[in-house]
């Protein structure tokens, strides 16, 4: 049997979070601050009190990858998929564990990642190579094949720092996919280019998996990870909690979601408002009952519940639909956003039947105010539609089935 590719034995992350510095609003407040500060660090040395908070992003990780496996990262936010990620690239030391990583690494984690702004597409294409240990002449060799691939021939020569998000993460898979690494990661930046992009990249990936080279693929695109990944990695609060076949880490992962009939006792939720607005519950309403399992041809309804910390003057609240990943619709309780009072609230969206498909879909909850404050969970809950309804078939295939009228002239 070969060596793995890729091994990571005991493999533990830890952040400190320093608070945030206080705010002297006045001189006297200044004083007085600058006089406690030594009592402060006694205290602090003694064990009394600490200015930081920490905690562990990766624990006890462990898993082995040979050549030639694609294999996939799945977890709600938060649970330490880009974190894992970082300390493959070597862009953040574990705090312990050991890593082995065999062969060239190449990584495309956040836009521009590796790209040095001043200098051009061209420039930063060979200063990759450098990086990876390459020579001249065997980047030269790939060159046409990058620039063809990003499609920005004609803005090669042109500093980088003057790309579009879509150019700047065009050009970096470019560069990580046809270089000649071994491993490649891949996050899921890979959401800024378009259907088209993301189609060729997925295609590029089954290319360098096929020529024995790894392939390890973040995504929350759970149709990508299915129909790309024999294998995948299910994180869930910093610990590995699967490892193996794909479709049981999928099911495993998706199980987790809490129905669409109750409390979100364990959804993430991220943003500047998430200590001031919560979300406590989410229901779904079909014929007056609170259902998980709808009749796609029935009226439904959904029922988002929380509570908010203050008053909000302007504030819209959001729910998303998703379909193997795909975005597949956004609602707002109101056209525009409107005050929201201090304490609990409901709000309330109603869907026409006939529209989805059967299927599981998740959903996804949110707020933003019009001063650009935010909150939002993603898969913080799941509701399904039958299959069985009444022997009754729409013609439509796909994720939703919108309204149309045909004919046929002949």
């Amino acid at each position: 049997m070969s060596k793995p590719a890729i091994k990571v034995e005991g493999l533990y992350k830890e952040y400190v979070v320093g608070h945030a510095q206080e705010r002297h609003d006045t001189f006297y407040e200044l004083l007085t601050s600058t006089l406690k500060a030594p009592l402060k660090r006694l205290r602090s040395l003694g064990g009394q009190a600490e200015d930081t908070e920490r905690f562990w992003a990766l624990q006890d990780v462990n898993f082995e990858v040979q050549p030639g496996e694609v294999v996939g990262i799945i977890g709600r936010n938060g649970a330490g998929k880009s974190t894992l990620l970082k300390i493959l690239s070597r862009i953040t030391a574990p705090t312990k564990g050991r890593i082995e990583v065999r062969g060239r690494l190449a990584s495309l984690l956040e836009v521009g990642t590796g790209f040095h702004p001043e200098l051009s597409g061209r420039e930063n294409i060979f200063l990759n190579g450098a990086i990876l240990g390459m020579s001249r002449k065997e980047v030269a060799r790939k060159f046409d094949e990058i620039v063809a691939f990003a499609e920005i021939e004609k803005f090669i020569d042109t500093p980088v720092k003057r790309y579009s998000s879509g150019m700047y993460v065009r050009l970096a898979f470019g560069v990580a996919a046809h270089l000649e690494s071994d491993v490649l990661l891949v996050d899921e930046v890979l959401a800024v280019g378009d259907a088209a992009f993301q189609q060729r990249c997925l295609g590029k990936m089954h290319d360098v998996a096929g020529s024995g080279r790894t392939v390890f693929f973040v995504s929350h695109n759970l149709s990508a990870v299915r129909n790309l990944c024999s294998r995948s990695l299910l994180l869930e609060k910093g610990g590995l909690k699967f490892c193996g076949s794909t479709s049981e880490a999928l099911s495993l992962y998706e199980g987790k979601f809490s129905d669409a009939q109750g409390e979100l006792l364990t959804a993430f939720f991220e943003g500047p408002l998430s200590g001031q607005l919560g979300f406590l519950k989410l229901l779904c309403f079909q014929n007056s009952e609170i259902v998980n399992v709808l009749d796609p041809f029935g009226e439904f309804y959904i029922e988002l519940h929380g509570l908010a910390q203050r008053n909000y003057p302007l504030l819209n609240l959001n729910i998303a639909l998703y379909r193997d990943g795909f975005h597949i619709t956004s609602c707002f309780d109101t056209l525009q956003a409107t005050p929201l009072k201090e304490g609990a609230f409901v709000s309330r969206f109603r869907f026409p039947g006939g529209i989805f498909r059967p299927g599981r879909y998740t959903i996804g909850v949110g707020a933003a105010s019009s001063a650009g404050f935010w909150v939002w969970g993603g898969d913080v809950a799941t509701l399904s539609f039958s299959e069985n309804y009444g022997g009754r078939q729409p013609h439509q295939v796909g994720a939703v089935a919108i309204p149309y009228l045909a004919e046929r002239i002949q």
